[in-house]
């Protein structure tokens, strides 16, 4: 397939509607070199860079920051940060290296130098870390001693919240996030790219015990804690790729519209495809809503601008 006529097509479909983005980025995606294995419940592999390269072609993204999954507690297939180096040096235009370190490493301890091996990722060319998906609370010793590695060596942490120790993924926290609030304030100089549905379910101040770890609908009520965080710390960032990204902004749109242009400098375009069936869904999703946004007068080219890719090229340094 002609990559470049790919990807102009999806792209006539903006330049139709009036829309000229002059790149799209996708904050989160997940690959594999080799098929491997199906994953759990689902009876689907990861993506391959070929076949995500096809599906970005058809819808016009043309970049995507690719998030190894090296946690056990989020992964039927592990996958090394060497994987995906390797992707990104075979499609070079089309894919940019997160690292991703487990807290455990090196000698699972609270002391041990995870620096060194971000070090070593940077020089080699990853922008960031994650997706971190280890299942321990924010503020076990683990984790922060991963966090102040992470916040010297100036790179930002994509992570998953879980809302429960075991038979799930992701850095556990309490209803109304006070750990990670915490965390923000103790790493000040750590870019924080938040994402998941015990995070974005929080863009409502009536989320509860039993909701936070879906996808809550109906209107967004005041006192939402990720809107709070995002709008009053500078290192807390919104990825808004899966359905809980395009849940936050959408569930309530006028509620999205409004936080699409007071947070524009904060938010990032993003999709979290894992599988070739993710097509049809959070590949188009929220793509297809900012879209009709700007093309319907709610959201400005300058807001659409910003959160498809000029806040991901300003943070990533690209």
């Amino acid at each position: 397939m002609d990559r470049t006529r790919g990807r102009d097509r999806g792209r006539s479909i903006c330049h139709a509607q009036g829309m000229l983005p002059a790149m799209v980025i996708d904050i989160h995606v997940h690959t594999r070199s080799t098929v491997g294995p199906t994953r759990y419940g689902t009876g689907q592999t990861y993506a391959t860079p070929e076949q995500l390269i096809e599906m970005y072609d058809e819808v016009g993204i043309d970049r995507a920051v690719i998030l190894p999954g090296v946690n056990p507690e989020c992964s039927h297939h592990i996958q090394s940060v060497q994987d995906a180096l390797e992707i990104c040096e075979r499609y070079p235009d089309r894919f940019i290296p997160f690292c991703n370190i487990n807290p455990r490493q090196v000698r699972n301890s609270p002391d041990a130098d995870l620096g060194y091996l971000m070090e070593y990722y940077k020089e080699v060319g990853c922008r960031g870390i994650g997706e971190v998906t280890a299942n321990l609370a924010f503020d076990d010793p683990l984790v922060e001693n991963l966090f102040a590695h992470a916040e010297r060596v100036g790179l930002p942490l994509t992570f998953h919240v879980a809302t429960q120790e075991g038979g799930t993924y992701g850095l556990i926290d309490d209803l109304h996030l006070p750990r990670f609030e915490a965390a923000v304030a103790k790493f000040p100089d750590l870019v924080f790219l938040c994402h998941s549905q015990a995070f974005w379910s929080e863009i409502s101040g009536d989320v509860t015990e039993e909701t936070r770890g879906g996808y809550p609908r109906g209107p967004v009520t005041e006192g939402g804690k990720a809107a709070e965080l995002i709008r009053s710390h500078p290192n807390v960032y919104g990825d808004l790729s899966a359905g809980s990204g395009f849940n936050a902004v959408s569930r309530d749109p006028e509620f999205g519209y409004r936080f699409l242009d007071e947070c524009q400098d904060k938010l990032l375009f993003g999709t979290d495809v894992c599988a070739p069936s993710n097509r049809n869904d959070v590949l188009i999703n929220l793509k297809n809503f900012l879209e009709d946004a700007l093309a319907q007068g709610h959201i400005s080219q300058t807001v659409f601008d910003k959160v498809m890719y000029r806040n991901a090229e300003r943070l990533l340094g690209l």
